[in-house]
């Protein structure tokens, strides 16, 4: 079964290797070998996650079999392997998206000699950043994914893209150096990367030295994860991007940072508690995310703000650091890279069919593409939190877990957690009556609607016209596949919140240099 771990890296590098062959000569084959690979990688990460969580006992290997902890450890336990599943269904499903986009607009927003060699590297650097059991090797998955994310980041090479691709990369050096400044100084303070070695030798340096260690981190990460109030790069990085591409962005990119951090806050910084730090945080990043999103004339913005917002939650259960806690965090993140990606998608056919994003713009779309109106308004009340969906187990999960704590700090996050989902609704619905039930010919200016939001009419992007583009099937098929999917996360939300609900009971307690070198050994 070890031999299947590694599968999980190399795969993509391969596909993207053949890809790249091919180039503009054979696209069909490159479409091909994407679509393979990628499913490929489910499959093998669906195996893994059935043996980890049958079996009790994650998964290790040292690549090159160098003794731990001198070599590569790639490591699959329940986490690593749930969201290795869950991106790789994601990456696919955005995958088919591009397919269709690009077969109805040939190299314009998606040119496929580039996208398809980046977009699997882009899948690489994801895999590996969640199966690393060093911190170096998880640096290399960051750098990997970011790399690739460059090039899909400014595909088009539109004036706008390119500006906001070099906002976007300055902010990702910038975060890159911080991490791996963060791993020289731990490696010169304790001799050793490997996250099981480090879990054991980090309660052996001073407390200051250990707090400033950990700081160094989460600031690393905070930036990938857009936190606030490293967050100011997302909203302006993410939209102006082809829609396939923002699209998994939105759905994978902050979660890695957000992965990044649940490992290190509960395997190696165990006994530095900087959690009320975090909960100041996380207040912070739900509200004024939301608030931005509530000031948002245009459908990307308003997503790209409700991102920001939603990773508060995620950044609140870990600071309540209890295994209940964790659970929901782990159960919340599936979601969110779902629905997330879901909306980005819906909202990529929103701008095709009606040659733009401005809900002070768009109108009429119910009775003209009622199928799109569907495919928008479900991961839209999902991620709004109402009942009985996904997002609503999710947060009920955080808020019962916080109260559970009981302490007053924790009943604010609950306050503003309900503003947010409530805030989060009135920014998506909004969007929905305006673009949706409005008719065509229904002159709102005058009959006042408009007037009552006259204030969104100097939102950045809100202006922007395009002409209008039939809708590829398989774009339809695949949003509505992903729509099914967040549909799936409420009726299997049983299995799925016990599966991260014991994965939330292991966090606190990882696994030991020694257990590691069983692991491997057992493997070999």
């Amino acid at each position: 079964m070890t031999a299947l771990v590694p599968l999980l890296v190399t795969l993509p590098l391969l596909g993207a290797g053949i890809a790249l062959i091919f180039g503009r000569r054979r696209r069909r084959v490159q479409v091909g070998v994407s679509i393979v690979t990628l499913t490929v990688a489910a499959a093998v990460a669906a195996v893994l996650l059935y043996y980890v969580d049958v079996s009790g006992m994650p998964l290790a290997v040292s690549v090159g079999g160098w003794p731990i902890p001198f070599g590569i450890v790639l490591y699959v336990d329940r986490l690593a392997a749930l969201l290795v599943l869950v991106s790789s269904i994601v990456l696919l499903a955005v995958l088919l998206f591009s397919v269709g986009q690009g077969a109805a607009d040939g190299d314009e927003e998606t040119p496929v000699s580039i996208f398809h060699p980046s977009y699997l590297i882009l899948a690489a650097g994801i895999f590996n950043a969640f199966i690393a059991g060093d911190l170096f090797n998880l640096y290399v998955g960051f750098e990997i994914l970011l790399v690739a994310s460059y090039v899909l980041i400014t595909l088009g090479s539109t004036e706008s893209r390119i500006r906001t691709g070099v906002v976007y990369i300055v902010v990702s050096l910038v975060s890159s150096i911080l991490f791996l400044a963060a791993i020289a100084a731990i490696y010169g303070a304790l001799g050793t990367v490997n996250m099981a070695q480090l879990a054991d030798r980090m309660g052996e340096l001073p407390d200051e030295v250990q707090l400033v260690l950990h700081l160094m981190l989460l600031l690393a990460f905070s930036i990938k994860a857009a936190v606030f109030p490293l967050s100011f790069w997302l909203p302006d990085s993410y939209p102006t991007a082809p829609a396939p591409v923002t699209a998994v962005f939105a759905g994978l990119l902050t979660k890695v940072g957000v992965y990044a951090m649940i490992r290190t806050e509960t395997q190696i910084f165990r006994e530095n508690d900087v959690n009320q730090l975090l909960l100041i945080v996380a207040l912070a990043t739900m509200v004024v995310g939301i608030l931005g999103a509530v000031a948002q004339a245009e459908l990307k913005r308003i997503l790209s703000f409700t991102l920001v917002s939603h990773i508060g939650y995620m950044v609140f259960g870990l600071a309540i650091a209890t295994p209940e806690s964790l659970g929901a965090t782990i159960y919340y993140m599936v979601h969110h890279i779902v629905v997330q990606t879901t909306l980005f998608l819906a909202v990529g056919l929103v701008e095709r069919r009606a040659g733009s994003t401005s809900i002070l713009k768009v109108k009429g779309l119910m009775k003209a593409a009622p199928v799109l109106a569907v495919l928008y308004f479900i991961p839209a009340i999902n991620l709004g939190g109402l009942p009985p969906f996904s997002g609503f187990i999710g947060k009920y999960a955080l808020f019962n877990a916080a109260a559970e704590v009981g302490t007053p700090i924790m009943y604010a996050l609950i306050v503003a957690g309900i503003v947010t989902s409530l805030l989060t609704l009135l920014a998506l619905m909004r969007a929905w009556n305006l673009a949706f039930w409005r008719e065509e010919e229904d002159h709102t200016e005058e009959s006042g609607v408009v007037d009552r939001i006259s204030y969104l009419g100097d939102a950045p992007a809100a202006g922007v016209q395009t002409e209008r583009r039939v809708i590829p099937r398989i774009m339809t098929a695949s949003t509505a596949g992903m729509v099914a999917v967040t549909v799936a996360l409420t009726l299997f939300a049983g299995p799925l919140y016990n599966l991260c609900a014991s994965i939330g009971a292991a966090l606190p307690y990882p696994v030991s240099l020694t257990q590691l070198q069983d692991e491997v050994n057992d493997g070999n």
